[in-house]
């Protein structure tokens, strides 16, 4: 997961400009439901590709978002309003991008992320850590070298924006394309949606049956929403 802070910021850009032209600049507006690292495609150049769009959704007109049977993603990255209650829209690809800039900075995965001193995920430890004013805390000792403190910063606080729990607050991607390169201020987040799927299972849903897991950045996840 490290990676030079400098490069690691233009590929953050680099996608959130993508995401922007497939939500509001393409003729169809895309949802791309399976956003997650090993669907970013880099060249030689450092420029960034989202790739794979085999479970990708176009919308027309002003439909905004939808509802299905069939969730299709990796655990880790799928909000909790698209995960156990079917509903995607563009706010579905915020969140995921927002677990994309926490586990930039941090170095860490948001699925499977461990700590010595408490069971929380990635989301989770970040938020306790910007409640605490640690943000410091978050940052990998392998960026150390080469972060600007500022855009670190600003990452975590954007990144804490687009994971927040209700969809109807997370900012737009053309919003955090600006909150990224401005140096004004940002609104204060609230708490994320905390999903993961050891929650899902230990919660006991009647309402969602699992056909098969994501077990890893191939394997995608197949959840059946009754």
């Amino acid at each position: 997961m490290s990676l030079d802070w400098t490069i690691g910021f233009h590929v953050v850009n680099g996608i959130s400009r993508g995401l922007v032209y497939l939500h509001q600049d393409s003729r169809l507006r895309i949802i791309r439901r399976d956003l997650k690292p090993s669907n970013i495609l880099l060249d030689n150049e450092i420029n960034q590709k989202i790739s794979d769009f085999g479970m990708a959704r176009s919308f027309r007109g002003n439909e905004n978002e939808t509802n299905t049977k069939r969730v299709v993603g990796t655990y880790g990255y799928m909000s909790s309003d698209y995960a156990i209650d079917g509903l995607f829209s563009i706010k579905s690809n915020v969140f995921s991008f927002g677990v994309l800039v926490l586990e930039r900075v941090s170095g860490k995965r948001n699925r499977g992320f461990s700590h010595p001193e408490h069971q929380l995920n990635l989301l989770e430890h970040a938020w306790m850590l910007f409640k605490q004013g640690r943000n410091l805390d978050l940052i990998d000792k392998l960026i150390v070298e080469s972060y600007n403190l500022t855009e670190v910063l600003r990452s975590i606080h954007v990144g804490l924006l687009c994971v927040q729990r209700c969809p109807e607050v997370r900012p737009s991607m053309s919003s955090v394309v600006m909150m990224l390169s401005g140096e004004g201020a940002l609104p204060e987040p609230k708490e994320p949606g905390f999903f993961t799927e050891r929650k899902l299972i230990e919660g006991g849903s009647s309402r969602i049956e699992h056909e098969s897991c994501s077990i890893n950045e191939v394997t995608i996840t197949m959840i059946e929403v009754r």
